[in-house]
């Protein structure tokens, strides 16, 4: 990830792709399946369905549970925003219409497999960085720099297990 001087309100963005020896299909029933997530996760630690939902479909919730050193330990409510089998999964994190941050997954044939891409949008809603920030607006840009490098090597770590599993 380059320097960009984003800020918060920016809605900085991070994304990385990979190709998996798989259709679609199958490569979405891992996408799909939330509660695996933290096994792939340096910060996520545990994801449960609410209100009794067993699959993503627009309108279900979930909650997950991250640890991070620097922010410790935290719940968020994520709202399933786009669920197209095999092709988009994206959720909300916390408001849907104001969310602290949106996270996709696309998938796409290609090239006899798929092509799989994870993409997140950082805010515009207040998050737990938002405090950082106020305590050192000054540093504003660095914070954002940092968790958005956090979030691109997260995403490229997920999108390797999801391979991983998926071709072994």
């Amino acid at each position: 990830m380059e320097w960009t001087g984003a800020r918060y309100a920016d809605k900085p963005t991070a994304e990385a792709e990979t190709w998996i020896d798989a259709p679609p299909e199958r490569v979405w029933s891992l996408v799909a399946d939330v509660g695996q997530m933290p096994e792939m996760s340096t910060e996520l630690r545990s994801v449960e369905w609410c209100d009794g939902a067993t699959a993503p479909a627009v309108g279900n919730r979930f909650v997950g549970r991250s640890k991070h050193p620097a922010f410790g330990e935290w719940a968020t409510t994520s709202h399933v925003i786009e669920c197209e089998e095999p092709r988009v999964f994206a959720w909300a994190v916390e408001d849907p219409e104001f969310p602290t941050a949106v996270w996709r997954f696309t998938l796409e044939p290609a090239d006899g497999g798929t092509r799989l891409r994870q993409w997140m949008q950082m805010g515009p809603g207040r998050s737990g960085l938002s405090v950082a920030i106020d305590e050192m607006p000054d540093k504003e840009q660095k914070i954002v720099f940092v968790r958005m490098r956090e979030f691109e090597n997260s995403i490229i770590g997920t999108l390797a297990a999801i391979k991983q599993r998926v071709e072994g």
